[in-house]
């Protein structure tokens, strides 16, 4: 009697031990759950996702796993955040339109997580090229209102806008990519108003940032104001925030241009985005970086 007693304690202790385990897991990662829950019933198709991968060149090189995990995140980015035609302008949304945006603002937080996203919900499209009406107030008080000419926009704790004729079209400009260029400024404004700074991870030296990114730069600023050629697009020189992300879109559209002339910059993307485009590009796979979130679990 005493042993039957022993091994029906030491089995409800075993038990409680699993229920008590799958609880935590449930409230330590309720996003994971919630998440995965999402990804089983609205993964983007294979056939919809390889004709996507198909239309994407920069995501050559990526080996099967990084591709899934790519899906995984185009997924849910496409569940979380909401796309949105701007209003009159006769453009329709269409199904291939999701997974072009969703695969290449996810690139740039492959091995980040969606978390990195947080914090707004919409995304706007536009047929074309738009006019931003920005209004700010100088030194002086005086309130100035600019009409600028944009093919992307990204507003901090807001939406960001994008020209589908401009993402869509697969002849751009070599080094150029709006939509990673806007994802870079929402990773940006993370750590506040946009300045050329994210949160960076604790294994990077805020110095070793700031060393390579002033000298990087100021030497493009010298060069657009003496008129001399330039590596990246002359809208970097406008601040350091156009910087970040001029240079982002660079860093995944043209490693090899970031790479040849701003190493120390190169190296600092690298070890923040925590992918090596210049290898992929060369090998046709990204090796594995250590410890990366499941794109499932990313909560923070």
């Amino acid at each position: 009697m005493r042993k039957e007693l022993t091994k029906y304690l030491i089995s409800m202790r075993a038990r409680w031990r699993s229920v008590k385990d799958s609880l935590r897991n449930c409230l330590l990662n309720p996003c994971r759950n919630w998440r995965q829950r999402r990804l089983e019933r609205a993964r983007i198709p294979e056939t919809q996702w390889r004709l996507t991968v198909a239309r994407l060149p920069l995501l050559d090189g990526l080996n099967p796993a990084e591709q899934e995990r790519l899906r995984d995140l185009a997924t849910l980015f496409l569940r979380e955040k909401t796309l949105e035609p701007a209003g009159g302008l006769g453009l329709e949304l269409t199904p291939d339109m999701g997974p072009i945006i969703a695969a290449q603002a996810c690139l740039p937080i492959l091995n980040l997580g969606l978390d990195y996203y947080r914090g707004w919900r919409s995304v706007i499209l536009y047929p074309a090229g738009f006019l931003a009406h920005h209004e700010y107030t100088d030194a002086t008080g005086l309130v100035h209102r600019v009409h600028r000419p944009l093919i992307g926009e990204a507003w901090q704790r807001g939406p960001v806008i994008l020209s589908w004729a401009d993402l869509a079209d697969p002849s751009h400009e070599a080094g150029l990519n709006v939509v990673i260029h806007e994802m870079a400024h929402k990773l940006d404004m993370l750590t506040g108003e946009a300045n050329g700074l994210p949160p960076l991870h604790r294994t990077m030296a805020m110095q070793d940032w700031s060393r390579a990114f002033t000298a990087a730069y100021r030497s493009l600023r010298r060069e657009v104001n003496w008129g001399r050629p330039t590596a990246l697009d002359p809208y970097a020189a406008d601040s350091p925030a156009e910087f970040f992300a001029v240079i982002s879109e660079a860093f995944f559209e043209a490693p090899e241009v970031v790479a040849d002339n701003y190493p120390d910059v190169y190296r600092q993307l690298q070890a923040f985005y925590r992918q090596d485009p210049l290898t992929r590009r060369a090998s046709g796979r990204l090796p594995a970086a250590p410890g990366l979130p499941d794109p499932k679990s990313a909560c923070g």
